[in-house]
């Protein structure tokens, strides 16, 4: 697995569709092109729309994780 390096963090455990992608939006925004924002999802349906979601806004999504027993990390890199 590449060795990526993770510029913001975003923890949205307990928060539900469409907050995960607005909150996940919202801070992209503040960030430089370039930059990579890792997002903590527990909610299932947000794992297959937030990625989605941000590769329509144009951005880049690198991984998608599980990484617990109802937890995955979504890694994006933001392009514009």
């Amino acid at each position: 697995m590449e060795n990526i390096k993770i510029d913001r963090e975003l923890d949205l455990k307990g928060e539900v569709c469409p907050f995960t992608f607005v909150k996940s939006k919202l801070i992209l925004e503040q960030m430089a092109e370039g930059e990579v924002l890792k997002v903590i999802l527990d909610y299932k349906p947000s794992v297959e729309n937030v990625p989605k979601s941000m590769r329509e806004e144009g951005q880049e999504v690198l991984q998608v994780n599980q990484i617990g027993d109802n937890l995955w990390e979504v890694i994006v890199r933001k392009v514009r």
